[in-house]
């Protein structure tokens, strides 16, 4: 069949659509993934079909917003650069699409491809690669930048968190939308989250055990596990110098803070002081050579990418962001976890880290070299810790949602 596919965001969100298409075509199937220019590179490296969405000028202003990583504000930030690939991902498939060859497979923020299936009745598939991305009266997730208390009934904090959709998400993308829907003859969409759930099916990449189901999600859902997809990124390997300065004494904390992240000097310096207060070896992980201290002691090595599953087995602890792809990691790793949450769905997985006992946070105020040390001296030193990591690591060897997710889809289009 053919498999038209529409990925938009960053690394968390796009190596995923890699990963599937990757196997998709090795199964024989026609693929082409669109995504923003600057994965082309990636799905060359792949021997994939790519389509550019923007250019790759668009994708350095996105990320350099200086809101995009604001708790609150940061929704109206990502969701500019969003209803700008909107019309473009619908001209695509519009022009692509032949009714009969196969299906679309969109992300969460394809919202062209989801105009599509509604103008067109095309076959489409939307993946959420984030718990947060479902909603559930009965485990409602954590919102950036409005925590509520556990205690509150469930019901309630979903109740609440419903006002998202009100002051926050609608005004932010609603109105673009439905204009560009009206020129198509379309009826406006009133509720976004509900909105992009395709009517036939929906993928969610992430394991049952990490997000247990809930009654109320939607019932052409189905639940696949995580896409470890890491290798399709910069590299498929570790670096020389990497590889040398794993060898060279005992494993490192890894810090990271996401690989569109423009303002992640100050968590670098910490990471930096953290090392020294604590003695330990550290790698910090940044594409962009100003967000880490020029001057490293020789203790402390930079690197622009490395593959987890490469790297993070030989590493003591790992220290981020909270998104959705380097939390997996970390759980296939079995080591413990320290995140200092920024935005989008990073509260939620923080939240869920420190249910399974693998992990804890910190704010971003109180990211400091002594907290930080004393946090990963606990995680390090209690054998609970120790044993729910090796926990989550054989329940992620128990497989990767990739290939069940293809099983999926080729059920959508037997011939």
């Amino acid at each position: 069949m053919r498999v038209l596919l529409v990925a938009i965001g960053s690394h968390g969100d796009v190596l995923p659509f890699l990963a599937l298409a990757a196997e998709l075509d090795r199964r024989g199937h026609a693929v082409t993934l669109a995504a923003p220019a600057p994965f082309a590179t990636m799905a060359d490296r792949a021997g994939l079909a790519f389509h550019a969405l923007g250019t790759c000028a668009d994708y350095a202003r996105f990320a350099a917003e200086p809101e995009l990583w604001h708790p609150r504000r940061g929704v109206k930030a990502a969701f500019r650069y969003v209803s700008a690939l909107t019309e473009p991902t619908f001209a695509w498939l519009a022009e692509n699409w032949r009714p009969g060859e196969g299906i679309v497979v969109a992300s969460t923020l394809g919202l062209g491809a989801r105009v599509a299936q509604d103008k067109f009745g095309l076959p489409l598939v939307t993946v959420h690669v984030m718990p947060i991305l479902v909603e559930s009266r009965h485990a409602p997730p954590v919102l950036p930048g409005f925590p509520l208390p556990s205690f509150l009934p469930a019901r309630f904090r979903h109740w609440l968190g419903r006002g998202a959709d009100t002051y926050v998400i609608g005004p932010a993308v609603l109105p673009e939308l439905n204009a560009f829907r009206a020129r198509l003859g379309l009826p406006p969409v009133r509720r976004l989250r509900h909105w992009w759930n395709s009517p036939l099916r929906v993928l969610l990449t992430f394991a049952d055990w990490f997000v247990p189901p809930q009654p109320d999600w939607p019932v052409q859902a189905v639940q696949v596990g995580f896409p470890l997809a890491d290798r399709f990124g910069d590299a498929d390997d570790l670096s020389p110098a990497l590889e040398a300065f794993l060898e060279a004494g005992e494993p490192p904390l890894a810090f990271t803070y996401g690989s569109a992240m423009r303002q992640g000097r100050s968590f670098f310096h910490t990471a930096v002081r953290t090392c020294r207060r604590m003695g330990r070896r550290g790698v910090l992980l940044a594409p962009q050579e100003d967000q880490v201290p020029t001057e490293l002691p020789p203790d402390v090595l930079h690197v622009r990418y490395a593959p987890f599953s490469r790297l993070l087995p030989r590493c003591a602890s790992l220290v981020h962001h909270g998104g959705i792809g380097t939390v997996a990691q970390g759980l296939a790793a079995g080591i413990p976890q320290l995140v200092v949450p920024v935005a989008f769905d990073h509260f939620d997985e923080a939240q869920r880290l420190k249910s399974l006992g693998v992990g804890t946070a910190l704010s971003r105020r109180r990211f400091t070299p002594r907290r930080a040390s004393a946090e990963i001296r606990r995680m390090l030193a209690a054998p609970q810790v120790a044993q729910a990591c090796a926990t989550a690591r054989q329940r992620m060897a128990g497989g990767d949602g990739v290939p069940a997710a293809c099983d999926v889809m080729e059920r959508l289009h037997p011939a």
